[in-house]
């Protein structure tokens, strides 16, 4: 038992549970609009008058999009399977797994579409420098900022 909450080993697995699935909620709409978005991009004018360089770009950001799309949406196939089962803590622990790759490739995902952008608004140095600097701000912001604050809440 967790006696800063009072609650049982059953009832924090259904709060982590219902916190994860809020997560993904929010997550998942972003990215769904995203795939879909390079869903389309095949089907324009200027699709056909992308270099090689870019189609490759643009094909990793799709994948990476699909990747995400996957495993942004593992956990729910997860409870379809495990949660009559009374697998919950197994659930909330491989969900939160998934729910964290699902946001790294999302992150990449947005790294790559930024790189496709620039690169064929600008150019593809332009391009790599852009999707560089949107790779250290997810970085900065998902990764760092969390690691400080957790180090600094630890310590106090």
């Amino acid at each position: 038992m967790d006696d800063s909450r009072s609650e049982t080993r059953a009832e924090r697995s259904d709060r982590n549970w219902g916190e994860l699935v809020q997560e993904l909620r929010v997550a998942q709409t972003g990215v769904q609009v995203l795939a879909g978005f390079l869903l389309t991009l095949p089907f324009t004018a200027r699709f056909g008058d992308l270099d090689g360089p870019h189609r490759l770009t643009y094909l990793v950001a799709f994948s990476l999009a699909v990747l995400t799309v996957c495993l942004l949406t593992a956990p729910v196939v997860l409870h379809r399977f495990l949660f009559a089962r009374g697998a919950k803590d197994v659930l909330v622990v491989a969900g939160a797994r998934f729910a964290a790759l699902g946001l790294a490739t999302m992150g990449l995902t947005l790294v790559a579409v930024v790189d496709l952008i620039f690169g064929v608004v600008v150019g593809s140095g332009a391009g790599h420098v852009a999707a560089a600097l949107a790779l250290l701000v997810y970085a900065g912001v998902w990764v760092a900022l969390p690691t400080a604050l957790l180090r600094r809440a630890e310590r106090a």
